[in-house]
């Protein structure tokens, strides 16, 4: 699949997979400040279906996960997704965070407004 392009949203809180333009996965997340150092809290992974079984998942994990590293932020993976692709890219473990309370209190917070609407 040559029409593939993955980008950095910022103002979505997102890392998008696009094909042909339009935006067909996304990589989720919230800005969290830790305290110590910066830390990037992915929440939601997903593909759509149609594009299932093509690597696309693991291509855009890879590219979320590279430059919130290269932006100074520590990964908190929430999404399971996230934390399965970590598990098997022991690489990225030195610039992972361990979920604590105070993460999915915080996701709780952010999210619950949308939630509602």
């Amino acid at each position: 699949m040559n029409d593939v392009t993955i980008r950095h949203n910022p103002d979505r809180e997102r890392f998008e997979v696009l094909v042909a333009g339009n935006v067909i996965g996304k990589a989720v997340y919230k800005d969290y400040d830790g305290g110590t150092s910066p830390q990037r809290i992915f929440y939601h992974t997903v593909i759509n279906e149609e594009y299932g079984g093509q690597g696309l998942a693991g291509r855009l994990a890879a590219v979320a996960l590279d430059e919130t590293v290269d932006a100074g932020f520590r990964i908190v993976p929430v999404c399971p997704f996230i934390k399965k692709y970590i598990t098997k890219n022991p690489d990225y473990a030195g610039d992972t965070a361990p979920i604590a309370p105070a993460h999915l209190e915080f996701l709780n917070d952010a999210l619950a407004p949308r939630a509602r609407a």
